[in-house]
């Protein structure tokens, strides 16, 4: 027979951390980050607990996070660890770790629940070149007003179709003297949408504002993920999934 495996130990506490991608480093695919991560892991010497079997594996677990391209100040993961740690010393030997793009912004002790259930919508900001504000907040009236705005999207599995409006909590057009954008002609998109299945994505609000207006959002675009976290339904707002109440809550 076969021999089993050894079982490892179950973990000692789990850290919840909030990290960015920012620069050229926003084109890292999901795949890219999980293997950088895991060196930084090992060059930090943080002490990860295992997956039991044949083949153990360090105990991450990712959640909602962006599309390659995207930057974002708010994309979260939880570690598991073999032994009881400080976060901040944690944050800062990982920080040190990952290569100049890839910061490390907050870590925290979790208190239990699903970070995944946490994370309930997204705030981003979309900075249009070449775009007329004054069009592009008609267009926004006029997508708001509409209940049902029917984009595709090629995906892994073939092409999809699906309603771009229901994600739309909050929609908004700036001026980009209204933002921090240097780029006078560049029009702002400020947008919070709820997390789904299929996940609506910046791209397709853009694909639903030329559908309903007709508004050209051809030009290059440049999506950030602001904030990512519980979704206050009454305000449209985002909070904060680390705060402690959040996990006092979980």
């Amino acid at each position: 027979m076969r021999e089993q495996p050894e079982q490892q130990a179950p973990p000692v506490q789990r850290l919840r951390i909030r990290y960015a991608k920012r620069g050229r480093l926003r084109f890292t695919s999901h795949r890219d980050f999980s293997r950088a991560f895991e060196r930084a892991i090992f060059r930090a010497r943080v002490p990860m607990a295992y997956s039991s079997g044949f083949n153990p594996h360090p105990r991450i677990s990712y959640a909602g996070a962006s599309p390659t391209g995207a930057a974002s100040e708010a994309e979260y993961l939880e570690i598991a660890l073999a032994e009881v740690t400080d976060p901040a010393d944690v944050a800062r030997a990982l920080d040190e770790s990952l290569p100049d793009g890839l910061d490390v912004l907050e870590v925290v002790v979790s208190a239990g629940g699903s970070l995944a259930d946490r994370l309930e919508a997204s705030q981003w900001e979309i900075t249009l070149n070449g775009v007329d504000p004054d069009a592009l907040a008609a267009g926004v009236e006029q997508l708001l007003a509409t209940e049902e705005v029917v984009v595709e999207r090629m995906t892994k599995k073939g092409l999809r179709t699906f309603d771009a409006r229901a994600s739309i909590a909050q929609l908004e057009a700036r001026s980009s003297g209204e933002s921090a954008a240097d780029d006078e002609s560049c029009a702002i998109l400020r947008v919070v949408l709820r997390h789904g299945t299929p996940s609506v994505r910046p791209d397709d609000v853009l694909a639903a504002l030329r559908e309903i207006s007709g508004v050209s959002t051809s030009s290059a675009a440049l999506a950030q993920r602001l904030a990512q976290g519980p979704l206050d339904s009454r305000t449209g707002t985002v909070g904060d999934p680390l705060a402690p109440d959040r996990d006092a809550a979980g």
